[in-house]
């Protein structure tokens, strides 16, 4: 069971997200590495937007292969290369989980590779 905690005492969420995520109960729980916006190929695309969605799709394939879907995402690291970015992040997250809302943390770093504009770490319950 998962369970979204936002308490009254401290400032609300941002955003679409929850300031902490319970899970109770669970017997699965997936920790999905740093996910680039590769293509099956290893290549990637020059713009934030293609890799944001080829990301997404990566852990998307993670998830199924798990038997899992985003229903199942309970915390979501992402390391921007370059912050002016973080609005096209937030607003393809949002389209992906909807109205599902999860711990998320977003943060500007320098990735491994100049190639790659960001990275997506996820965890996952069942």
């Amino acid at each position: 069971m998962i369970t979204h905690h936002n308490p009254s005492d401290i400032y609300p969420p941002a955003g679409p997200y929850a300031h902490g995520v319970e899970v109770a109960g669970t017997s699965r729980l997936l920790w999905i590495s740093g996910t680039m916006g590769l293509a099956p190929d290893g290549s990637a695309a020059d713009d934030f937007e293609v890799q944001c969605k080829q990301a997404w799709a990566n852990i998307a394939a993670v998830l199924d292969s798990a038997g899992m879907t985003w229903r199942n995402l309970v915390k979501v690291n992402c390391f921007l290369g370059d912050r002016g970015d973080r609005d096209v992040n937030a607003a393809v997250r949002n389209r992906v989980l909807g109205d599902h809302k999860v711990a998320v943390t977003v943060v500007a770093a320098t990735l491994l590779d100049p190639v790659w504009k960001l990275e997506i770490e996820a965890m996952a319950a069942a």
